[in-house]
């Protein structure tokens, strides 16, 4: 790892100077000054891009004023925190010209020449067209402006280094503006463009490697310091959609629930500040090119060493105890109420890490004009000990057709101790 990371080092400080001409070598111009003019129809399209790329998430300290930036992001290498986005000229983008904003979105680098960390993720926005880059400026430069000084970031070092950072980019990063694929038709490339910028979603499905960089798969991946599995998008056999009902999955994306399942977690909050106030079309869009990705490389994990005679009565007393009343007897719930558990791929991934949580966290799907009056499920972690959550999940997991691994006790104790963060 220090070899490796000394190598690093040592790329970055080349790379730093080719990085000095990387803004004029990637720039895109503006169509004309008109493209980021403050009419109303430029900050209504920048509005709703940014609902698309739901920049409030990371750009809003929980209780603050929105944009003003401070809400804080953990990662393996440290703490960083979202920078204000309003247009205040000491501590925002007041003084940034519509090409500053573009360099940061498209190529990751900042109004004063820093290279930005990619917890922001431009590998996802470089992909963004020069026209919405311009209406977004538009609509962030029209909202109130909040003197809100930026907090600086929380890296251990090495990680603080900008030519570490050099280094990541040479390796990792090649910016490029999405390019449409003719022969898959308006509708496919929309959803593409949505998926796979904006909506930035291998940020959180993509495994990353131990530097952070991510595959840009959409294969799944353990979203790293919030102890929340997100599932593959790109196979049918562990977790993807290609299997589901299209509308089945506008569904979800527009309000949360739907007949296969329901949106916990990270993910219901980004279908609530996010993907619910998207068009139809571009839901339906999402969908398609969803529907579209090829099978991952890896197969689903066999079912492993059954589980024990014991196990499963011990699984299944709690299960008749705590659940059947809501989830049923034969597992098919009553959605979109109560989701279904038999065939349900939440519960039956590997790691089991999100029905562990949902079992001793409980949880809501997001309250959405679709679903204004979410039913939730309640936690069981104050009644049910390592043992018995590991013992009705396996039973879950083991009946109705389902066919996953059983789930230890000492794996519950581990997710456990990362249950209170988000």
């Amino acid at each position: 790892m220090k070899k490796t990371l000394a190598l690093l080092v040592l790329v970055g400080a080349a790379a730093a100077a080719v990085l000095i001409a990387w803004p004029r070598a990637r720039h895109v111009p503006a169509a004309s000054p008109a493209a980021w003019a403050a009419t109303p129809d430029n900050i209504a399209r920048g509005a709703y891009l940014a609902r698309a790329g739901d920049c409030i998430a990371c750009h809003t300290a929980r209780g603050g004023a929105a944009y003003a930036g401070g809400r804080a992001l953990d990662t393996p290498f440290g703490r960083l925190y979202g920078p204000n986005l309003t247009p205040d000229r000491e501590t925002g983008i007041g003084d940034w010209s519509a090409d500053d904003f573009w360099n940061a979105l498209h190529n990751g680098i900042a109004r004063d020449g820093r290279l930005l960390y990619p917890a922001f993720p431009y590998t996802n926005y470089t992909r963004v067209t020069r026209p919405d880059s311009d209406a977004l400026f538009a609509y962030f430069r029209s909202l109130p402006p909040k003197r809100q000084p930026n907090r600086p970031h929380e890296l251990r070092f090495p990680y603080d280094q900008q030519a570490l950072l050099a280094g990541w980019r040479l390796l990792y990063f090649r910016p490029g503006v999405y390019a449409p694929q003719p022969a898959r038709g308006a509708e496919w490339n929309r959803g593409a463009y949505l998926v796979e910028g904006l909506g930035h979603c291998s940020a959180c499905h993509s495994t990353r490697n131990r530097f952070g960089a991510s595959g840009d798969t959409l294969s799944g991946g353990l979203i790293p310091s919030i102890g929340w599995y997100a599932p593959s998008l790109a196979s049918s056999g562990e977790a993807g959609m290609k299997d589901w009902e299209r509308a089945h999955i506008v569904a979800l994306l527009g309000t949360g629930v739907s007949p296969r399942g329901s949106a916990t977690g990270p993910m219901a909050e980004v279908v609530a500040r996010s993907l619910q106030h998207l068009l139809p079309a571009d839901l339906e869009a999402m969908a398609d090119y969803l529907k579209s990705l090829p099978a991952g490389d890896s197969p689903a994990p066999g079912p492993g060493e059954p589980a024990s005679e014991q196990v499963l009565l011990e699984g299944r007393r709690i299960y008749e105890a705590q659940c059947v009343d809501c989830h049923g007897a034969d597992g098919r719930g009553k959605p979109p109420a109560y989701p279904p558990l038999a065939g349900n791929r939440a519960v039956t991934l590997t790691p089991a890490v999100n029905a562990i949580r949902m079992v001793m966290n409980g949880g809501f799907p997001p309250g959405t004009a679709g679903n204004p009056r979410p039913y939730g499920m309640p936690p069981y972690s104050h009644e049910l000990n390592d043992a018995q959550v590991a013992a009705v999940l396996t039973y879950v997991r083991a009946s109705w057709g389902n066919a996953a691994p059983p789930v230890r006790g000492s794996e519950v104790n581990r997710y456990r101790a990362v249950s209170g963060s988000d």
